[in-house]
């Protein structure tokens, strides 16, 4: 075991009996425009639930709700137990400290370098200068990039952009993580490298996740396969994939039209799911 594992698997879960994320018929709109109503899931312990749906259906919003960026009309959600969408900001600033959010894009700083990019939350922390070099080195050791410390951002390729963005979601060792879209933008190759370091992350350090992604072909690859530690690669995985703890969610028309199995999504009847991911 390298050292980058010996720090990220001393995350503790708050409570590791109940769900990591609650939704309770969560409604929003944004002026009188619908775009959310009465959403209701659960994301358990070291699960990982891929968001689906068509554009502009409220995948990122409903991201943003996660986090407590937005607040619901209606509803409540929970999040490590506690009601984000009922918390103040400064509590939900210390919340999103176990949060970690990959953005659409990167949305990395252009006049920092990646080593303050990575470890710009620990700055903000007050974590020691020494500390903070160690931790963000292991981070991009994970993500294959810990040859990029000194580079800015528009050194980089877009893959390594967003491999730096994984990067900084994990150096706060969360207990969750977002993903919002973050293979758009990517050509097929790199986007399965990126895929890989989701799986990689799923199953080497259990961290419970939230995928928003428009590609379905990384979506099905995200719950087919698992990560071997002995190759350093992922691996298609026989069977139905009900091990991997990964399922699915999908929106449609501002209502959750499907949360369950990949077996159970392929397989189903409805004529928007059959026609979406055919």
């Amino acid at each position: 075991m390298n050292s980058a594992t010996q720090t990220l698997d001393t995350r503790v879960p708050a409570n590791p009996d109940e769900p990591v994320v609650v939704f309770e018929n969560v409604s929003i709109a944004f002026d009188q425009k619908q775009v959310l109503k009465n959403i209701s899931f659960k994301v358990k312990p070291g699960e990982t639930r891929i968001l689906l749906g068509p554009a502009g259906v409220g995948k990122s919003v409903l991201l943003k709700l996660t986090n407590g960026l937005l607040k619901p009309d209606e509803g409540r959600i929970f999040v490590f137990g506690e009601e984000v969408s009922a918390m103040r900001e400064e509590d939900l600033f210390k919340l999103r400290g176990s949060i970690g959010t990959v953005f659409q894009e990167g949305a990395l700083f252009d006049s920092l370098t990646v080593r303050d990019n990575v470890g710009f939350r620990l700055e903000e922390e007050h974590v020691p200068g020494d500390e903070i070099d160690q931790r963000v080195t292991e981070a991009l050791r994970f993500v294959e990039l810990e040859h990029t410390l000194t580079k800015f951002p528009s050194e980089l390729s877009g893959g390594m952009r967003r491999r730096v963005a994984i990067a900084r979601a994990i150096v706060t060792n969360p207990n969750l993580l977002l993903y919002d879209s973050p293979t758009g933008g990517l050509d097929p190759i790199t986007s399965t490298t990126i895929i890989e370091l989701v799986v990689k992350q799923r199953d080497v350090y259990k961290t419970s996740s939230l995928l928003v992604t428009h590609r379905l072909q990384d979506a099905f690859t995200l719950a087919s396969h698992r990560f071997n530690r002995e190759t350093n690669k992922m691996e298609p995985l026989p069977g139905d994939h009900t091990d991997l703890k990964t399922s699915f969610l999908v929106l449609f028309d501002k209502k959750l039209v499907f949360d369950g199995s990949t077996h159970d999504l392929v397989h189903s009847d409805d004529p928007f799911i059959k026609e979406y991911i055919s």
